[in-house]
């Protein structure tokens, strides 16, 4: 590709950046004025990201000119500084928007407007680096200021109060304990509460056949099948089911469809839907470890092809928004899908008068990463807002194969708009539970650098879990800002090349 042809290309790229931007001026205008540049810029990003731009990037790295790859927060000041230069190359000149180096949000404008968008949402950081820790909270808690203070000297910035579990008790007493020792120690800790969303789980499990008769789970192979209830019922309807288990919310039954799949107890048992009835359908097991897997009651069911038709904010969430409203300063939205479930939180939000509350959306399922963009654009209307990768649900949904392609594009695309992402589930979980981590956790755990939180689960080893990652994160930071390499001078290379006459004793 000549540079002609680089520049040429380049030159529509951008055309239709700028038309995008002004197809979607009305819904850009929308935004919280918080967000207004953030919108843009994202716009622009979703139309850059619509182009092939691998080979021109290859040109560029030839020409030693800046990548696009890497444009994520500045996109139409990265495009019109390649093009300056590459009509330089060429003996010409080029005026874009602004000038060369005067775009409002440029690469360093740009880094100051993703931090304080961070800081209204997870608090100033306390530590040299700008990843927080969020730390789901125990029970023990409630009453256990100890544990919260070797929390928060370890490194935890944010305290996570699953309202999954525990009563509103609890909830009121964990989070009293962070705001008074906070004080105390005189730090910013914000206690952040999920609103836990619609869960659909397994309940009573009958065997059937055989070994009939209520139990406390069923082994399943592959090729086996079970049949999932409304209501408890220990008779044969299909003919071939090896057991019966009740689901949770009896109107998923209605939404089903023959040859959808579902998952069992994240993705421990997986099944094809192969026939439906009124208040029952008829699930083949095509994935079961060899021998068998136990399914129990209170597992959870995924089931990523079915339209479900199930509010975002069941009843019982409603119920506990007014105590959340009071005493949190995030709220995560759990199992949010549409546009318009998000609009529906911000009315509930303005009927209670606490719009100013951090919201933060939970991608954990297919619906949603579909409609990210649209999830933003539509939470950037409230003036505080934040993405999780929920990556225990959504890996369900998505499969192995596309979990990791995917957390990589939820980071760009909240990078491009300038929200704060919580890279959560099962961080450092096996080190949690028991004390000694797995070589791929702490891989893991060094990749959740990039983000501008990680959020650990609880567990018996947390505290020194905190500090190990915190450990980490500070190590990453100095070689990795996002997908930048910083470039830290590295003491292996200085060691060996410091080393008087070792270079010329190796030659000899």
């Amino acid at each position: 590709m000549t540079i002609e042809e680089l520049i040429d290309q380049l030159l529509k790229i951008r055309e239709s950046i700028l038309a995008c931007e002004t197809e979607y001026k009305p819904l850009i205008d929308s935004v919280h004025p918080n967000y207004h540049y953030s919108a843009r810029n994202f716009v622009r990003y979703l139309r850059l990201r619509t182009f092939e731009l691998r080979p021109i990037q290859e040109e560029l790295s030839a020409l030693g000119l800046s990548s696009i790859g890497h444009s994520e927060r500045y996109v139409l000041a990265n495009i019109e500084n390649i093009l300056y230069f590459l009509h330089l190359y060429v003996g010409q000149s080029f005026q874009g928007r602004f000038g060369l180096g005067e775009h409002p949000v440029n690469y360093f404008k740009s880094l100051h407007v993703l931090d304080e968008n961070t800081d209204r949402l997870l608090g100033k950081s306390n530590q040299p680096f700008h990843t927080r820790i969020m730390v789901t909270l125990p029970t023990s808690a409630a009453e256990d200021k100890q544990l919260i203070r070797d929390l928060m000297d370890a490194g935890m910035e944010n305290a996570r109060i699953n309202c999954s579990h525990d009563s509103q008790t609890e909830w009121a007493r964990m989070a009293a304990n962070v705001r008074e020792i906070a004080v105390e120690t005189k730090r910013d800790c914000k206690v952040y509460m999920d609103l836990p969303g619609p869960k659909l789980r397994t309940e009573q499990i009958v065997r059937l056949g055989e070994n009939a008769g209520s139990k406390d789970f069923v082994r399943l192979e592959a090729g086996d099948y079970l049949r999932v209830d409304v209501a408890e019922r220990n008779d044969m309807v299909f003919g071939s089911e090896k057991a019966s288990v009740v689901i949770s919310i009896a109107s998923v039954v209605a939404d089903v469809k023959v040859g959808e799949r579902i998952w069992f107890d994240d993705g421990k048992i997986g099944g094809m839907i192969e026939a439906v009835l009124p208040d029952s359908f008829l699930v083949k097991i095509v994935k079961a470890k060899v021998g068998g897997t136990k399914l129990k009651a209170e597992k959870g069911i995924n089931l990523p092809d079915t339209k479900l038709n199930l509010p975002s904010l069941p009843d019982e969430d409603l119920e506990n928004l007014p105590f959340i409203l009071k005493h949190a300063d995030l709220l995560g939205y759990s199992f949010v899908r549409t546009a318009a479930d998000v609009e529906f939180l911000q009315q509930k939000l303005k009927e209670h008068g606490r719009e100013d509350i951090g919201v933060v959306l939970k991608i954990e399922n297919e619906e949603a990463f579909s409609n990210v963009p649209e999830l933003i654009l539509t939470a950037m209307r409230s003036p505080n807002i934040g993405l999780m990768i929920a990556r225990g649900d959504l890996a369900v949904e998505l499969g192995p194969e596309r979990i990791s392609e995917v957390q990589e594009m939820l980071l760009w695309l909240c990078e491009a708009a300038f929200i704060p992402n919580i890279w959560a589930t099962q961080v450092f979980e096996h080190l949690a539970k028991e004390g000694i981590a797995t070589r791929a956790e702490i891989t893991d755990a060094s990749m959740s650098a990039r983000s501008e939180c990680v959020m650990l689960n609880k567990g018996d080893h947390i505290v020194e879990t905190v500090r190990i990652l915190s450990s980490i994160l500070g190590r990453m930071e100095a070689h990795q800002y996002k997908k930048k390499g910083t470039l830290r001078p590295l003491n292996v290379a200085s060691r060996f090349l410091d080393q008087r006459n070792r270079g010329v004793d190796m030659i000899k």
